[in-house]
């Protein structure tokens, strides 16, 4: 079996081993400078994309809408996931006998809906909740860069339902690539 020593600049040696395996084996090199990494565990985390906002949405239609709650990332293999975990604050339910509904899209593809019929009363009395969190590991299978963010709607169209109410609140939303 064939090695390859390498002495360090200053002291110490590595030494490259090739495996004990008949036929041809390639090892290629990225044209970057830095730290190779040659080999990466499952379930490690990659890379952490975070955003937070205290940018208030209103929403008045029983259509989801976007919030300002949103980050793009992007994988480095389309065989790793994407935790993802989100948090809307400051949600509220005000002027009329209604609830709110929220959920994470990825590009246009809803992948979760959480924080169902927030702010229900039976009656027109406003009603601030608090918030609502979810976490979810998506699969997007991509290497592209991919959006993730949360909507909301009125369950009924009457009244209005707040994320951010008076941007009093911060809401985040954090991905994360996690190697399979």
């Amino acid at each position: 079996m064939a090695s390859l020593v390498l002495t360090g600049d200053t002291s110490g040696q590595v030494t490259i081993a090739a495996p004990a395996v008949a036929g041809t084996n390639t090892l290629t090199l990225p044209a970057l400078t830095g730290t190779v990494l040659t080999n990466k565990t499952a379930g490690t985390v990659l890379q952490v994309v975070n955003f937070s906002t205290s940018t208030e949405t209103n929403s008045t239609t029983s259509t989801y809408i976007d919030t300002a709650i949103t980050a793009t990332i992007t994988p480095s293999s389309a065989s790793n996931k994407i935790l993802v975990l989100a948090s809307a604050n400051g949600l509220a339910k005000l002027n009329q006998n209604t609830s709110g509904n929220l959920r994470i899209v990825r590009g246009a593809t809803s992948v979760l809906e959480f924080g169902g019929a927030f702010g229900y009363t039976g009656s027109t009395a406003n009603n601030a909740v608090g918030g609502a969190s979810a976490e979810f590991l998506d699969s997007p299978s991509t290497t592209s860069a991919t959006t993730y963010k949360i909507q909301v709607k009125n369950g009924s169209s009457v009244g209005d339902i707040r994320v951010n109410w008076d941007n009093n609140s911060n809401s985040t939303i954090t991905l994360m690539e996690i190697a399979v």
